[in-house]
């Protein structure tokens, strides 16, 4: 193909009823590829054996609930959900054992910072649950306090046994 049989080629757009038959022609073609590709799965035993097979699904009775499924991953997983007072009313509470397995000044100062912020972060969000009295700590007097913990803790671990290795012959001069 020349040059100039480039030139001649035109392509006339499509009106509005061409391009919506064309777009409904795509999605029949892609429902069927699916269907093709769920049959193929269930030929090869790709759903076979899967938990709850046979079974019908927990969580739709009577009353249709939107939140079974989160209910339900809840109760599975065993997760404690709180109300961002009594949350972070418990992570005050075990702040300190946190900032106790730290070694470094930084990691504490970045982990009060970070609990300061989320403390901040809910004082402005709408109240839910129990009333809201936790409040911001002091950075400087907490890394203070971890400081003199950690001496303490640093203190009381008991100096190595002296060493009872006998020196080699050859530098026993």
């Amino acid at each position: 193909m020349g040059e100039e049989e480039f030139d001649e080629i035109h392509v006339e757009p499509l009106s509005d009823d061409e391009s919506k038959a064309a777009a409904a022609s795509r999605i029949q073609q892609q429902q069927t590829w699916v269907d093709v590709q769920l049959r193929a799965a269930m030929e090869r035993g790709d759903f076979d054996d899967l938990p709850g097979a046979g079974k019908p699904i927990e969580g739709l009775g009577e009353e249709h609930d939107p939140d079974w499924w989160l209910k339900q991953l809840v109760e599975r997983e065993q997760l404690v959900v709180l109300p961002p007072s009594v949350q972070l009313r418990k992570d005050d509470a075990e702040l300190d054992g946190l900032l106790d397995k730290q070694n470094r000044e930084s990691a504490v100062r970045e982990m009060v910072e970070q609990f300061n912020a989320r403390v901040l972060w809910a004082r402005y969000q709408t109240p839910v649950g129990p009333p809201f009295i936790t409040q911001p700590r002091d950075v400087d007097e907490t890394v203070e306090r971890w400081r003199a913990r950690r001496t303490e803790r640093l203190a009381a671990i008991p100096p190595p046994p002296p060493s009872t290795r006998k020196r080699r012959w050859w530098r026993r001069r």
